[in-house]
């Protein structure tokens, strides 16, 4: 599987969401965005569950790394 990292801890958290769909939307199909970010990103998670079609939420996870630092991996079918 072809990842792209994107670490949103330096972008404003009004442009976070509309990044991530962005970036998402760029993604062929069986690959995944890993993002690095300062918060579990659960709303995030439930927001593409609910409105991105081709988003994997069965092969989601995410891991907490060490303060302030969780790393979630979000796969496209």
């Amino acid at each position: 599987m072809t990842e792209m990292e994107l670490d949103l801890r330096d972008v404003p958290p009004a442009d976070r969401h509309p990044l991530i769909h962005e970036r998402f939307a760029d993604l062929d199909s069986g690959e995944a965005l890993t993002l690095v970010n300062d918060h579990d990103p659960k709303p995030l998670f439930y927001e593409m569950q609910a409105e991105v079609e081709a988003f994997d939420a069965e092969n989601y996870a995410v891991e907490k790394r060490g303060e302030g630092e969780f790393v979630a991996t979000l796969p496209k079918r």
